[in-house]
C-alpha cells in the first residue's frame, strides 16, 4: 500500500456503497440531533422554569421593597414637603434601581415609589360601608405614573397640590373600593390631622387596574381591593373595611401633617423576562447582598441613611433550587441511558460494516497493508460521511431547540461525530491486528472470556455497586445531579448484560441435548445456529438490556409520578370536588349542586375551625353525615365505616361521640373520653381510629365525629363525588352563596403545571423513547449482520428438502433464544435496578409543582408491571417477525439467488 492509487480511496469505497454510507449519515444525523438537543432542551425548560417560578409567586414576595421614614423630622415644613416632590422621588427611584446588583434586573413598568401611610387613618363619613357598625380605615398613598396602570370608569385622575397646611388633596379610588365602601366620584372622605383640622380628601374619579395581578397594584393590595379585617382577636370579632386612596403625587406633603406616620417607598419587581438558570448563583448573591450587603450600603447612600429593605425573593429562588434539585439526577437517568444506547449502536454500526469488509481487509493486511495506514483510511472514509451529518445534526437541534447553550451541544455532537468515524478503523484494527488467512470462528458458546475482559467487568462491578451504594445512600432529593449516581441503572444494565453473555450457553447447551434426540432437525439446528452466533454479540444484548432497563426505570418513573400527582390532588380535595364557605351554605345549594351534570354524590360537612383541645392546642372538627360521607370517600386512602362513626341515640352532649383523627390529634386525646366545645355545645369525644388525611379537612389536624352529635348543623362544607364534572356549571349553581368551588382535576392540573415539571417530563419521555428506538436499531443491526449467513444456509437446506414453513420456524428458532434472553434480562434488571435504587430516589420533585405537606404522599418509586412487561415483550416479538419476514423473502428470491458459485458464505 505504498504506491499511489490509481483512484482515491474514500471516492471509491462511497460509490462501491452508497447505500451503506447514506445510512451512517443518517445514523450519525439522528443521533446528533439528539445529543446536541438535550442539553439545550434541559436549559430551555430550567430557564422556563425558573422565570415561571419568580413570575407566578406573589408580587409581595417577589418585589424589593425598599422602605425610609418620613424625611427630615428635624426641618421645617417647606424642606420636609422639597423632600417628597415627585421630583425628588423620582430621583431617589432611579438611584435605587441602579443601585440593583447584576444579573438582577428590575422592570420598571411594574415598579412603582411614593410616599405611603403606615397607620390607617379612619373616616367617619355617613355614607360609607360599616358592616359591623365600625367606621372604614383608609391606607393613603401617592403611587407613581397612575395613568399608565389604570382606566378611569368616572370622573378624573386626581391632580393639584397640596402642602402640610392645605385643607383638602384629591385622591381617587379603585372601582372594588367604590363598590365595597359606597364611595363614588364627588365624595369626600375626611380623615384625622396632626394638631389641625381635619384633611378633607376629595374623590375626583373612579379608576379600574390595567394589570390588577401584576406587580404595581399587587405589593400592596389594599391599594386595588378593600380588605374585611376583624377589629380584635375573638372567636367571632367586628370587622371593619380597611381600603386604599390614591393621592395625587403633588399632594405628598400633605400626609406629613397627618398621624399617620407615613414613609417613602420604592417597590422594584424583577425582571423576568431575561432570567436563566446559568445566572442562578449570582442572583442569590445580588439578593443577599441588597438584604445585608454592600447592595444595601449603597441604597442607604442614594435614598436613605434609615432604609429598610423586604424581599422573599431569596426563598422564591430556594424554593426553584429545591425542586431543579430534584429532578435533574432523575431526568440525567434517562440522558445516561439513551447516551448508551446510542455509543452502543454507533459501535455496532462499525462492526457491522468491518464484518461485512473482513475479507477485504484481511486481504489488504495479507498483501502489506500497515495497520496504522489502514487505520487512518478508514477513519477518513468515516469522516466524509459522519462529519457533514454531525454538523446537520447539530444545527437541527439549535432550530428545533432554542434557547440554551450552544457549547455543550457542540460537545455533544463532536462526541457523536467522534463515535461515528472511530468505529470502524477501531473494530477493524483489533480485529486484523494480526494477519491472517481467513478469520477464526468466535462461537458465544465455545468463546473464553480474556483476562483483560475478567478486569474490566469487575471494574464495571465496582462502579455499579458504588453508584447504587451512593445513590441509596444520598438519594436526589436536594442534590445537583452526580454522573455516578445517575449513570447507577445504566451500570447495573452493563453489568447485567456482561454476566448474561458469560451465562448464556449454559441454558442452550441444556436446551441442545434433549432436541439432539428428537426426530426434528429444526430444533436443535436453531439453537445450534444461535450457539454459533458470534461473541460480539454482547453489543446488541449490552444495547437491548440497557434500554429496557432505562424504558423500565423510565416507565416507573413517569407512571409514579402520576401515581403521587392523584394522590397529592386526592389529599388537597377530599373527593372530586368540595365547596367551601366560611359562613352556613344555603340550604338548596345540595339539591341545586346535585343536579350539575356528572355529580353522582354530595355530602354535607360542619366544620368548626381552632376548636380548643384540652392541652390547649387547637384543631378542627368536621362533623359529617357517616353514610354520604362514607359513600364518597369509598375505595380512596380517605375511606371510613359509617357504622363505625355514628352517633349512639341520645340529646347532644349527653353521649360519648365516637370520632376519627389525624395521628398527632389522636395521640393527644389518648383513648378516653375528653369533653370539647363544639359548635356551642359541651360534647364528649372519644377517639377511636386514626387516620392520615381527610376529605372533610385536608392537609390539617382533625377531628371528624357524627352531625348529628352535634344537634345537625347547617353544612359549611359540600364534598361532591362525579366523573367529568361539568366545572363551570357548578360553580355557577354557588355562584351567590359565597363560596370557593376547587376540583380534583384541577388541583392535579395545578400539581403538573410547573415547566420545571412538564418540561422534565417530556424530556424523559423523549430519552426513553429514542432509547427504545435506538435499541430496535440495535436489534436490526445485530440481525442483519447475520442476515447473509441465514439467507444462504436457508437455501442449501431447500436443496435438501426444508419446507417454506420449516425454514420460517428454523429462523424465527434461531432468532428466539437471544430475544428471549435480552427481555427476560431486561424485566428483571430493570427491576432489580428499581428496587436498588427506590430508597434513594424522590420523585416529589418530578411530580409535583410543590413541596408543601401534601408533597411526599404517593412519591416512593414503584416497579412498574406495564414499564417492565410491555417493551421486553416488544423485543421478542419484533426479532420473531424480523426472522420471519426475512424466510418469506428468502424464499421468494429463490435458491439460485442465494447460491452463487464462489460466494464465501
Amino acid at each position: 500500500m505504498t504506491g499511489k492509487a490509481l483512484a482515491p480511496w474514500v471516492r471509491t469505497r462511497l460509490r462501491t456503497a452508497p447505500g451503506a454510507a447514506a445510512a451512517l449519515a443518517l445514523l450519525v444525523l439522528v443521533t446528533a440531533w439528539l445529543a446536541a438537543a438535550y442539553p439545550r432542551a434541559v436549559d430551555a425548560y430550567e430557564d422556563k422554569g425558573l422565570r415561571e417560578t419568580v413570575s407566578s409567586a406573589a408580587p409581595g414576595r417577589t418585589a424589593l421593597q425598599f422602605a425610609a421614614g418620613s424625611p427630615g423630622m428635624a426641618l421645617g415644613d417647606e424642606q420636609r414637603a422639597a423632600l417628597v416632590s415627585p421630583q425628588e422621588m423620582e430621583k431617589r427611584f432611579d438611584a435605587v434601581a441602579s443601585a440593583v446588583p447584576a444579573p438582577l434586573t428590575t422592570d420598571r413598568s411594574q415598579s412603582a415609589y411614593g410616599l405611603r401611610t403606615t397607620r390607617k387613618l379612619g373616616s367617619d363619613e355617613p355614607y360609607l360601608a360599616r358592616p359591623s357598625g365600625l367606621a372604614p380605615r383608609f391606607t393613603v398613598a401617592t403611587p407613581s405614573d397612575l395613568a399608565a396602570h389604570a382606566r378611569v370608569v368616572s370622573g378624573r385622575l386626581p391632580g393639584g397640590s397640596a402642602d402640610q397646611r392645605s385643607d383638602g388633596a384629591e385622591v381617587a379610588v379603585t372601582s372594588a373600593t367604590a363598590k365595597a365602601l359606597h364611595i363614588e366620584a364627588g365624595s369626600v372622605l375626611r380623615v384625622p390631622g396632626l394638631g389641625r383640622h381635619q384633611l378633607a380628601l376629595k374623590v375626583t374619579g373612579v379608576v379600574e387596574p390595567l394589570l390588577p395581578e401584576a406587580g404595581y397594584w399587587s405589593v400592596l393590595p389594599v391599594l386595588r381591593t378593600p380588605q374585611l379585617l376583624p377589629a380584635n382577636d375573638d372567636p367571632d370579632p367586628p370587622r371593619f373595611w380597611h381600603g386604599g386612596l390614591l393621592l395625587a403625587p403633588g399632594a405628598a406633603p400633605a400626609l406629613l401633617a397627618t398621624d399617620s406616620k407615613p414613609e417613602m417607598y420604592v417597590q422594584l419587581a424583577p425582571d423576568t423576562a431575561h432570567l436563566n438558570a446559568r445566572q442562578f448563583d449570582g442572583l442569590k448573591s445580588s439578593v443577599a447582598a441588597l438584604q445585608n450587603g454592600p447592595g444595601l450600603s449603597k441604597v442607604r447612600d442614594v435614598f436613605a441613611v434609615s432604609a429598610t429593605v423586604y424581599t422573599e425573593l431569596d426563598r422564591v429562588l430556594l424554593s426553584y433550587a429545591t425542586v431543579r434539585d430534584a429532578i435533574s439526577p432523575v431526568v440525567a437517568v434517562a440522558g445516561f441511558g439513551t447516551a448508551t444506547v446510542a455509543g452502543v449502536v454507533l459501535l455496532m454500526a462499525g462492526g457491522l460494516a468491518a464484518s461485512r469488509r473482513t475479507a477485504e481487509l484481511a486481504l489488504l493486511r495479507a498483501r502489506g497493508g500497515a495497520l496504522r495506514q489502514l487505520a487512518g483510511r478508514l477513519f477518513a472514509e468515516g469522516a466524509v460521511v459522519v462529519v457533514p451529518a454531525a454538523a446537520l445534526g447539530l444545527l437541527g437541534a439549535v432550530l428545533a431547540v432554542p434557547g440554551g447553550r450552544f457549547m455543550p451541544a457542540l460537545t455533544a455532537a463532536c462526541g457523536v461525530a467522534a463515535f461515528g468515524c472511530l468505529a470502524l478503523p477501531v473494530r477493524a484494527a483489533l480485529t486484523h491486528r494480526t494477519v491472517g488467512s481467513a478469520a477464526e470462528r468466535t462461537d458465544l458458546v465455545r468463546e473464553k472470556p480474556s483476562a483483560r475482559r475478567t478486569v474490566a467487568e469487575l471494574t464495571l462491578l465496582v462502579l455499579a455497586v458504588g453508584a447504587v451504594f451512593a445513590l441509596r445512600r444520598r438519594g436526589t432529593s436536594g442534590t445537583s445531579a452526580d454522573s455516578l449516581t445517575s449513570a447507577a441503572p445504566v451500570l447495573v444494565g452493563v453489568i447485567a448484560a456482561l454476566v448474561l453473555i458469560r451465562l448464556y450457553p449454559l441454558p442452550l447447551r441444556w436446551a441442545a441435548r434433549p432436541a439432539a434426540r428428537r426426530r426434528g432437525t429444526v430444533g436443535f439446528l436453531s439453537l445450534a445456529r444461535a450457539g454459533r452466533a458470534p461473541g460480539g454479540g454482547v453489543l446488541p444484548l449490552l444495547a437491548l438490556l440497557t434500554a429496557l432497563t432505562t424504558a423500565a426505570f423510565g416507565g416507573s418513573v413517569l407512571a409514579g409520578s402520576d401515581d403521587a400527582r392523584d394522590r397529592a390532588a386526592l389529599y388537597a380535595t377530599g373527593t372530586d370536588a368540595r365547596i367551601d364557605s366560611d359562613l352556613s351554605l344555603p340550604k338548596d345549594l345540595a339539591d341545586r349542586v346535585a343536579k350539575v351534570a356528572g355529580v353522582r354524590g354530595v355530602s354535607p360537612v360542619h366544620i368548626e375551625y381552632a376548636v380548643t383541645l384540652p392541652d390547649g392546642d387547637k384543631a378542627a372538627v368536621a362533623s359529617v353525615d357517616p353514610d354520604s360521607y362514607a359513600r364518597l370517600t369509598a375505595g380512596t386512602a380517605l375511606g371510613i365505616d359509617a357504622g363505625r362513626l355514628k352517633a349512639p341515640p341520645g340529646p347532644p352532649g349527653k353521649v360519648v361521640l365516637p370520632a376519627i383523627a389525624s395521628p398527632s390529634v389522636a395521640q393527644r386525646l389518648g383513648r378516653e373520653p375528653v369533653g370539647l366545645r363544639v359548635a356551642g355545645y359541651d360534647v364528649r369525644v372519644r377517639v377511636i381510629a386514626a387516620q392520615d388525611g381527610s376529605a372533610a379537612v385536608p392537609g390539617s389536624d382533625y377531628l371528624l365525629l357524627d352531625t348529628a352529635g352535634l344537634g345537625a348543623k347547617e353544612p359549611t362544607t359540600l364534598l361532591v363525588g362525579g366523573t367529568s364534572i361539568d366545572a363551570k356549571a357548578l360553580r355557577k349553581s354557588a355562584e351567590n352563596a359565597h363560596t370557593g368551588v376547587r376540583l380534583r382535576s384541577e388541583a392535579r392540573q395545578e400539581y403538573a403545571g410547573s415547566p420545571l415539571q412538564t418540561g422534565a417530563g417530556r424530556i424523559y419521555a423523549a430519552a426513553v423513547a429514542a432509547g427504545a428506538g435506538l435499541a430496535v436499531l440495535a436489534l436490526l443491526l445485530s440481525l442483519l449482520r447475520g442476515a447473509p449467513e441465514r439467507s444462504a444456509l436457508l437455501a442449501r437446506l431447500r436443496t435438501m428438502g426444508l419446507t417454506r414453513r420449516q425454514g420460517r420456524a428454523l429462523l424465527v428458532l434461531e432468532a428466539l433464544p437471544p430475544a428471549l434472553l435480552a427481555a427476560a434480562g431486561g424485566a428483571l434488571t430493570g427491576w432489580a435496578s428499581i428496587a436498588l435504587l427506590a430508597p434513594g430516589i424522590d420523585l416529589a420533585g418530578l411530580a409535583l409543582a410543590t413541596t408543601s405537606g401534601l408533597a411526599p404522599v404517593g412519591s416512593e418509586l414503584r416497579a412498574d408491571p406495564m414499564s417492565l412487561l410491555l417493551p421486553a415483550g416488544c423485543v421478542v416479538l419484533l426479532a420473531a417477525g424480523v426472522a420471519a419476514a426475512q424466510a418469506w423473502w428468502s424464499g421468494r428470491r429463490g435458491s439460485i439467488t442465494e447460491l452463487r458459485a464462489g460466494d464465501a458464505r
